[in-house]
């Protein structure tokens, strides 16, 4: 009996932390959104298209567009995320993400994720589409490790920002 105890504190300390990882990512999701309107015409960005880019974390996203890639440059750019060069600003990814509750969690991490996939796509010259397809590796590469928001999760996000009371 104690040791199924012991079992059962270990599986829901686990996901506890899961759900902790997931609440930061959502939370950073949503202050790097916060970006996008100002972004909107510098990138080209169509309505449509803004409105496609609420539904980042869903499976069925596309990254085809090269003006998401753009919208996603001007976004890292207003926060300071990007160095001369277009690439990722180690230091102050580190310190935007930290900016969050527990955002520490899953700084190192995400600013990891990132670096490795910028590695696998610095050949590409066009910032925009080099920039899009880091997303893309970023994204995928959350979902395998459990750290990607749900939709459910940044839905009621949403609802709750939106709700008056």
């Amino acid at each position: 009996m104690i040791s199924f105890s012991i079992w059962l504190l270990l599986a829901c300390s686990v996901l506890t932390g899961l759900d902790a990882t997931m609440e930061v990512m959502k939370d950073v999701t949503l202050g790097f959104g916060e970006a996008l309107q100002s972004c909107r015409e510098e990138s080209q960005l169509t309505e449509d298209k803004m409105e496609e880019f609420f539904h980042f974390w869903r499976d069925d996203f596309k990254f085809e567009d090269r003006e998401v890639g753009c919208a996603i440059k001007c976004m890292s750019s207003h926060f300071n995320l990007l160095t001369d060069s277009h690439r990722m600003h180690h230091e102050n990814t580190d310190t935007f993400i930290k900016s969050f509750p527990n955002g520490e969690v899953l700084s190192k991490r995400m600013v990891n994720i990132i670096h490795t996939c910028e590695q696998q796509f610095d050949a590409l010259e066009d910032h925009c589409w080099r920039i899009l397809r880091i997303a893309e590796c970023f994204k995928v590469t959350c979902k395998k490790e459990g750290i990607a928001p749900t939709m459910e999760l940044l839905m009621a996000e949403f609802i709750m920002e939106a709700d008056p009371s």
